[in-house]
């Protein structure tokens, strides 16, 4: 019988996100193109505010500390605006990817300008009017999160349905943080199902409805985390919330997507696109 070779394990690799502001822009850059690497196990590590010369010269010697501790060099991601800081950071025993050099550069050229070097202008309030909306959006979405409040509900831009921990809530918060949009979700109960329809304060106007569905396999891991040994979390329990709730939608005419492998930021887009939402970034 042949001997199978053993396929090594791959070696743990540190990743840092280093921004001298809050690290946000360079995280979710960083996360995207990783992602792309599933087999790599990786920790990482965001290091916001890098906005002196000491502050970096003290993160290089951290990212080569860490180099010595995996045996292999980090990855390095960096929206540092100040050239000074980042060829310090380009001293240090990692592949760095320069992101603001890496885009930079090339719109200049095209554009025929020089950029302006302001740090953290991408998350600063340049449009107070927007800010506001944004905020009022967050308080509309609390006031109006699993069906609390029965007050201004047709001032929602969108209502997501589906039964309880289908990650309506967390979608509705994420739409009001990044883009403004008032949304509202109400959880399909047993109640709903026997009716054969929603509340008619939900129903109006329908346009407005977007439903999420789950694989009852996952609702019974994620409600036993919250219940275990629940009937609310039973493997039953969740067959039949979630096939009388697809029946539900789809004789109400709502659309609805499968949120089971989906992430907060998949979901949102699906709705801003299926329910037609002006995608405006403040």
């Amino acid at each position: 019988m042949p001997i199978m070779p053993i396929t090594p394990k791959p070696t743990r690799r540190t990743a840092f996100f280093l921004s001298d502001r809050t690290g946000i822009t360079v995280e979710m850059l960083g996360h995207s193109l990783l992602s792309q690497f599933e087999n790599i196990p990786l920790d990482e590590i965001t290091l916001p505010y890098i906005d002196s010369r000491a502050k970096a010269t003290s993160v290089v010697r951290t990212i080569n500390e860490q180099c010595i501790a995996d045996g292999a060099r980090p990855v390095v991601f960096s929206t540092l605006v100040n050239p000074e800081t980042r060829i310090i950071i380009n001293s240090a025993d990692a592949l760095h990817l320069d992101c603001f050099s890496i885009f930079i550069a090339p719109l200049e050229t095209e554009l025929g300008l020089r950029s302006s070097e302001n740090m953290g202008r991408s998350h600063r309030v340049s449009d107070p009017t927007g800010y506001w909306k944004r905020i009022d959006a967050i308080n509309y979405a609390l006031k109006h999160d699993d069906g609390l409040s029965q007050k201004d509900w047709n001032r929602a831009d969108v209502t997501l349905v589906g039964v309880s921990r289908t990650g309506k809530t967390p979608t509705c918060l994420y739409l009001a943080l990044q883009y403004g949009i008032y949304a509202a979700n109400y959880p399909l109960i047993p109640e709903d199902f026997q009716r054969g329809e929603l509340p008619a304060q939900i129903r109006n106007p329908q346009s407005k409805l977007f439903g999420f569905t789950i694989h009852p396999e996952r609702l019974h891991e994620i409600r036993s985390e919250r219940k275990p040994e629940s009937v609310y979390a039973s493997l039953g329990n969740c067959e039949y919330e979630v096939q009388s709730a697809e029946k539900l939608m789809r004789r109400a005419g709502i659309p609805y997507l499968d949120a089971t492998s989906k992430s907060i930021e998949e979901l949102a887009t699906a709705v801003l696109h299926e329910a037609k939402l002006e995608r405006k970034i403040y």
